[in-house]
């Protein structure tokens, strides 16, 4: 008799611990995936800072060297191109515009005067700390993406990802990384 209870204890546990596992590893799930958005949206406003200091950077520029009129255009065409995109869409967008950026900037180097200018130097600072910035938070973005895309590959969290119908995350790549130093001629984007 006493073996047959605690038969029916293990029978009836075996359920509830399957469904405690389940339930925290979706709870981990939930948790992984809102800090993915977080991190994506961490990104999204260091994208927005960069682009609200391009038209500056053009119109400095533009004073020094208006007859770069095809650099200055393309950068002002691929900030209009990013900032119409979805924050989902926008990968391929902003590796371009930060190319373009980083184009602009090795201007200095032609023109000596402008990168004397305080207004230029001003803005220079401010892009290259932006750069820094998406860059920590892109990096931060993937560990989040990858810690998530684990869960998710991992048992029991592919049985729950299944049920809920979770899908993985890609990380957010802007291309080459970047490399940003306080010369003007060592920028790379």
């Amino acid at each position: 008799m006493q073996n047959l209870v605690i038969i029916l204890l293990a029978v009836a546990a075996v359920p509830a611990v399957a469904a405690w596992i389940m339930v925290t590893t979706g709870n981990r799930l939930v948790s992984l995936d809102a800090r993915c958005k977080t991190a994506h949206a961490d990104i999204d406003v260091h994208l927005k800072r960069r682009a609200d200091l391009i038209p500056g950077l053009v119109e400095c520029v533009r004073g020094f060297a208006a007859h770069e009129a095809g650099i200055l255009g393309d950068v002002t065409e691929a900030r209009k191109v990013s900032l119409q995109m979805a924050p989902e869409a926008r990968e391929q967008t902003e590796a371009a515009l930060g190319r373009k950026v980083g184009s602009v900037l090795s201007l200095a180097e032609k023109y000596p005067d402008m990168a004397a200018s305080p207004h230029f130097r001003e803005l220079r600072q401010e892009l290259v700390a932006t750069e820094e910035r998406i860059t920590a938070s892109r990096r931060f973005f993937n560990l989040a993406v990858e810690e998530y895309n684990a869960t998710l590959a991992r048992f029991p969290g592919s049985l729950v990802a299944a049920r809920r119908r979770l899908a993985e995350r890609r990380p957010f790549d802007l291309g080459v990384e970047r490399m940003v130093l306080d010369e003007p001629a060592a920028i790379r984007f």
